[in-house]
């Protein structure tokens, strides 16, 4: 099974990007390249080759659902597992997520210490590893 290693993360917070990214490198060890919008990860997805998206739900511009299926239309990016974040955490917008060809979704406020963790939990559910 390939270990997960690089995650792309697009957020239009800052300060969230910011987090995510010193959550994710300093605890979990992680390569995160960020994104603050849909149409920068569409650019920069392909080069950084990531081995998980963390999609942020609510952006302007190109949301988070219309920013995974502009990265489904990337070949490289076809079959990455998605994850998205967000703080509307009903059950039927979490369905709606997952219908959307997300593998789960992490609802905001994250926990920054546990946020690795959960992201590597979910890669191994994602893959099939243990």
């Amino acid at each position: 099974m390939k270990e997960l290693k690089r995650i792309l993360h697009v957020d239009d917070e800052a300060d969230i990007r910011e987090i995510g990214k010193l959550a994710l490198e300093a605890v979990g060890g992680f390569m995160v390249e960020s994104c603050a919008s849909g149409s920068e990860a569409v650019q920069k997805g392909p080069g950084f080759a990531p081995d998980l998206l963390l999609l942020d739900v609510m952006m302007p511009g190109m949301d988070g659902p219309a920013t995974l299926r502009a990265l489904r239309e990337i070949i490289i990016l076809k079959n990455v597992p998605a994850v998205f974040m967000t703080a509307k955490a009903q059950p039927s917008e979490i369905a709606a997520l997952k219908d959307l060809g997300a593998v789960d979704v992490i609802v905001k406020p994250f926990d920054p210490m546990s946020l690795a963790q959960q992201l590597s939990d979910i890669w191994s559910r994602a893959t099939g590893g243990s």
